[in-house]
């Protein structure tokens, strides 16, 4: 092995090192789903802070990703406040070190809030009601379904919630593994149901509670795992994972539904 891919080879493998930490920093900080930590600009991040060059521009492309993929402002600066952590402590592997947004120094908390303000800016100027990538309605559209049900007869309503595995998938894949999910989704819920995308790895029915929901749901596991069959890089992101809750009493506690939707396995 030549010097040039010596030096390549340890820089890929601290890369992981430092990955690995963050992540683990990040899930005892409280990121609420390991499934949804891992982004491509992940590994940008990590490619720069591990260098001389300035990481403002990672860090924005970092907050714009987790805006895009549903984290809140709270979460994606105390996730930055992980991988501070575990930089200013380095060589530590036991134990994840504790992430403090307010040690996090102004510059990296400044890049990071406003490559997520920006997505979320241009949400609001936008009033679009369908997820362009899979053609689901969005989670605002589900709300506003919501607030028309619990005005009449929310007893008469339930939500299911449908998510993959989305760890071990990448880029793209992540976008195609949700995609024949919402296709499988749209194929069993066709009569008028309000199919939504709730998060980067979940998706929301909300459906009336009668005789065939449980055939209905056996028809979607089995065609939701023929769709993801079809393609070997995103295979290992099912069997779709299914969760049927009744309505909850509350038009505010079925929000608070939708921000943390409940998940399997």
């Amino acid at each position: 092995m030549s010097v040039g891919q010596t030096v390549v080879r340890q820089a890929v493998d601290g890369s992981r090192a430092l990955k690995r930490r963050w992540r683990s920093a990040a899930l005892a900080a409280g990121w609420a789903f390991a499934d949804d930590w891992s982004l491509a600009e992940v590994d940008d991040v990590c490619e720069v802070v591990l260098g001389s060059d300035d990481p403002s521009r990672a860090l924005a492309g970092l907050g714009a990703a987790r805006a895009e993929s549903g984290a809140g402002l709270a979460e994606t600066l105390l996730d930055l406040a992980a991988l501070h952590a575990v930089l200013v402590t380095p060589g530590v592997e036991v134990g994840a070190p504790r992430a403090d947004v307010d040690a996090v120094p102004a510059k990296l908390l400044r890049a990071t809030a406003l490559g997520w303000a920006e997505v979320v800016l241009d949400r609001s100027a936008s009033t679009e009601a369908e997820d362009p990538l899979t053609g689901l309605a969005t989670a605002a559209y589900l709300r506003t379904r919501l607030r028309e049900v619990y005005a009449a007869t929310p007893a008469d309503y339930a939500l299911l919630f449908v998510s993959l595995d989305l760890e071990g998938a990448t880029g793209w894949s992540r976008v195609v593994a949700m995609t024949l999910l919402a296709d499988a989704l749209r194929g069993v819920f066709d009569a008028g149901e309000s199919v939504a995308s709730v998060g980067p790895s979940v998706a929301a029915v909300l459906l009336r509670r009668d005789a065939d929901v449980e055939d209905r749901l056996a028809h979607l596991a089995a065609k939701a795992e023929a769709r993801l069959a079809v393609d070997p890089h995103v295979r290992p992101t099912g069997p779709a994972r299914l969760v049927l809750r009744p309505l909850p009493d509350t038009y505010e506690e079925v929000s608070a539904l939708l921000a943390a939707p409940p998940r399997t396995g």
